[in-house]
């Protein structure tokens, strides 16, 4: 009888679509797939983007190194980011490991097995980065930059399609590069309207990673032309001081964000904008972290998350000097979520007492758990649904919007 297998998977959704590539191939193969606790043989599929992702992963491995001491599995593989960046170490350190695998390639085959619920997914179209980002570790893991083809994408959305899945979250390092190393150009454009065309009844398309650029003009018409298309605008910008912004690599200026925000502003004005910003980046002053908190106010993006700068080994910024203190890089992100926490609450005000569509995920303690477009699965706020009659996970409902939390709505299903 094959050994049951069981996979632990770590860091973003780009790691999720690789485990469920990894268990599709093992189940391919007539491995048994099995809950991780049931397992002879584990795999944990790690993150290395930054130093708490790091701890998280050796942290997971030790736990089932435990378990192989307790004579609860057989065999340790351990991949992904973490065996990538730091194979030869680990080996000298965690000899009770049986096999360390780097980075997995995209996969062209279709979705054959499921990590996330059955009603949504997410597909990569694209791995690593084209930009150089000083703080950024992704490119050395990663390697060069690589577009799954047109014909897989499809494929996979097709796919998608007849499995019933109502969102599809199209994801990558930086999925505004799609296209540039098989054609010499980006057109992430063309191949959104190609999904759109094959989509089927798939009902959310969601866009995860829009590196700031030209190419969002394009894409900012496409998101008001086509109603499939979520209005949630995924923008990290990092910072928005000029001195900072350059150290960093990221290739625009404070004026250029301020314009492009104001652009989306005016063009989509229902659009949820997510960013994300790195504090306590080497050398930051404190009045450029006043200008960032300034900025936040102004900006008022819907959605926010906040990293403490990370000096990770290999990257530019790690030789930078005046690295900023570990107790003044946490003052300093506490005090970005504290800010955001007031803006969102309000911003969800405004939806007090209006009707919106909304995505059953599941039902606990007595509410239905549902998000609207403007909210990404994991990472965003949710809606608690009232509803007397019985919901599907995985269906639309409208709701009118009885109470606002500071990143959560209370709904009441429209009868």
């Amino acid at each position: 009888m094959k050994d049951k297998i069981g996979i632990l998977s770590l860091g973003c959704p780009r790691n999720i679509v690789d485990s469920e590539s990894i268990l599709g191939r093992i189940k391919k193969k007539g491995y048994p797939i099995v809950d991780l606790p049931r397992a002879s043989v584990a795999i944990v599929n790690t993150c290395a983007f930054i130093e708490e992702a790091k701890r998280e992963s050796i942290d997971a491995i030790l736990d089932l190194i435990e378990m192989k001491k307790e004579g609860r599995l057989k065999r340790i593989i351990v991949c992904g980011c973490l065996a990538q960046r730091y194979k030869d170490e680990l080996r000298k350190e965690l000899p009770e490991v049986d096999a360390f695998i780097g980075r997995i390639a995209l996969n062209h085959d279709k979705r054959d097995f499921a990590i996330t619920p059955r009603h949504y997914a997410y597909l990569k179209i694209c791995e690593s980065c084209i930009n150089n980002c000083s703080y950024c570790v992704i490119p050395k893991i990663k390697g060069r930059f690589v577009s799954l083809d047109k014909d897989s994408i499809i494929d996979k959305v097709e796919a998608f399609a007849r499995q019933g899945v109502s969102e599809l979250n199209i994801i990558g390092q930086d999925i505004t590069g799609w296209g540039m190393d098989l054609y010499g150009t980006k057109r992430l454009p063309e191949i959104l309207r190609e999904i759109v065309k094959k989509s089927g009844n798939i009902h959310w398309l969601r866009l995860l990673y829009l590196y700031p650029g030209p190419i969002l003009n394009k894409l900012i018409d496409l998101i008001k032309d086509e109603s499939k298309i979520c209005q949630y605008i995924d923008l990290p910008i990092q910072h928005i001081n000029d001195r900072i912004l350059k150290l960093m690599r990221r290739g625009y200026t404070k004026k250029y964000i301020f314009k492009l925000i104001a652009e989306i502003r005016r063009r989509l004005p229902e659009a949820a904008i997510r960013t994300s910003l790195i504090v306590g980046f080497p050398s930051e002053t404190d009045e450029e972290f006043r200008e960032l908190l300034h900025f936040i106010e102004d900006a008022r993006f819907e959605r926010l998350g906040a990293f403490i700068y990370s000096r990770e080994e290999g990257t530019a910024a790690y030789r930078m000097k005046n690295q900023i203190p570990e107790k003044t890089k946490l003052e300093r992100f506490n005090a970005i979520m504290s800010k955001q926490r007031a803006i969102s609450e309000e911003v969800n005000k405004k939806f007090l007492g209006r009707i919106m569509e909304v995505l059953i995920d599941e039902y606990e303690g007595g509410y239905y758990l549902a998000r609207s477009q403007y909210d990404a699965p994991e990472v965003d706020g949710l809606v608690y649904v009232n509803s007397k009659e019985k919901l599907k996970v995985g269906d639309f409902v409208k709701v009118k919007i009885m109470d606002t939390l500071e990143y959560d709505l209370v709904g009441e299903v429209l009868r």
